[in-house]
């Protein structure tokens, strides 16, 4: 089952946008995607699922963008409800998760590190996030320090994904991901 997750360095960095764009630019994959958040939205419960694409919430976004579900998860103290959520992912096979929290997420798949502007203050849980980043996604005109090991991509616009983005990702996720 392939798992990714995108997280970033700052609130509004664009890790909605890049999911969005990246659902769109796999849309033969059934996608769930799943924002894992601390803050209340206002829902009922703490597994919630959207069911009318719009722009009007992330999920809603996610849906607009081609997800076949998508799920809001309400993490009370840095622990998602795990036994409620398994049981409602059950029988999904292509997850998309937004958060910085990957330990919450079993066994990711790939991992997408957004990082913004060099000015905003970045996020505690980002570090953690970035050690484990196969990839770093860079919103701004390109970075100032190097990650040797891992491929960087510069996207100036998240919701469009560079062809370069979109080819490696189709050789980490493997045949099973087909493209437009």
């Amino acid at each position: 089952m392939p798992t990714v997750v995108v997280g970033g360095s700052a609130r509004h960095v664009g890790k909605t946008s890049l999911i969005c764009g990246l659902i769109a630019a796999f849309p033969k994959c059934p996608w769930t995607a799943i924002k894992i958040t601390s803050h209340d939205h206002g829902k009922s419960g703490h597994v919630w699922e959207e069911t009318e694409p719009g722009q009007g919430t992330d999920t809603a976004r996610y849906l607009a963008a081609g997800a076949r579900r998508t799920l809001l998860v309400t993490a009370c103290d840095g622990k998602i409800p795990a036994a409620q959520l398994r049981a409602v992912i059950a029988e999904d096979r292509w997850l998309i998760f937004e958060t910085n929290q990957i330990q919450l997420v079993d066994e990711p798949g790939l991992v997408l590190a957004v990082a913004g502007a060099e000015k905003a203050e970045a996020k505690p849980s980002f570090a953690a996030l970035l050690r484990r980043a196969d990839a770093i996604i860079h919103t701004g005109s390109g970075p100032t320090a190097q990650h040797s090991t891992r491929p960087v991509f510069v996207l100036p616009d998240l919701q469009h994904p560079s062809s370069d983005l979109i080819n490696w990702m189709r050789t980490r996720l493997g045949p099973s991901a087909p493209v437009r």
